[in-house]
């Protein structure tokens, strides 16, 4: 083609060369392409940088555009706005997360790469017998339930991914050695816990949830 091997589009449109046919198809496509390119160039204009977006190029930058333009589109998380909630503990939340996405190191997890292993939960064995479960779609449509009153829909997301953060931590201290705390003990934590966000809260003067502690 007369084009070196490593030119970019600009060096083989501006290149001094003379057209040849190919047998092969594509070979002349590109030569055409060329062509094409060549023929719509302005020498007398200056190059002009422009962004793409969804409805085509331009000339302002689009920050939102470009993030769609990178980013790869998927459904909404139904969920997401039941557990990343203003106010949220990060430890809560993101243990919250976890387990919503069934990504927690839970036994049957574990057990996978380490056979022989006991798969029963250390929880189900003491505090929590035969209460405990893992299945999550009845809670996840109670946090995200947005019909509730502001400060009720707080309390109920809030206290669950204490709740959450707590019966994890719990369990790895069993799972490590420690004695298993007492239930009433658990619940005593964690009303200290909730108490504590809630007096923060009041501290910072957030509007609308002045009455949290009366709930």
């Amino acid at each position: 083609m007369g084009v070196k091997k490593y030119a970019t589009v600009e060096e083989a449109v501006l290149c001094v060369r003379r057209r040849r046919r190919h047998r092969v198809r594509i070979l002349n496509e590109i030569e055409d392409e060329l062509s094409n390119i060549h023929s719509r160039l302005d020498s007398e204009s200056k190059d002009v940088g422009v962004w793409q977006g969804k409805s085509g190029y331009k000339q302002r930058f689009s920050t939102q555009e470009t993030w769609k333009q990178l980013r790869v589109n998927k459904p909404s998380c139904a969920w997401a706005k039941g557990i990343w909630i203003s106010q949220a503990t990060p430890k809560y939340a993101f243990i919250a997360w976890l387990a919503s996405l069934d990504r927690l190191s839970t036994l049957d997890r574990v057990a996978k790469w380490s056979r022989g292993l006991d798969e029963t939960c250390v929880l189900s064995k003491g505090v929590m017998g035969s209460s405990y479960t893992n299945r999550w779609e009845e809670i996840m449509v109670v946090v995200g339930d947005t019909s509730r009153e502001k400060k009720s829909l707080f309390l109920i997301r809030y206290s669950l991914q204490a709740v959450l953060y707590e019966v994890w931590r719990v369990r790895n201290k069993v799972r490590h050695g420690d004695k298993l705390l007492p239930l009433l003990v658990i619940k005593r934590m964690l009303d200290k816990e909730i108490r504590n966000k809630i007096s923060v809260m009041r501290k910072k003067g957030l509007k609308g949830m002045e009455d949290l502690m009366q709930l």
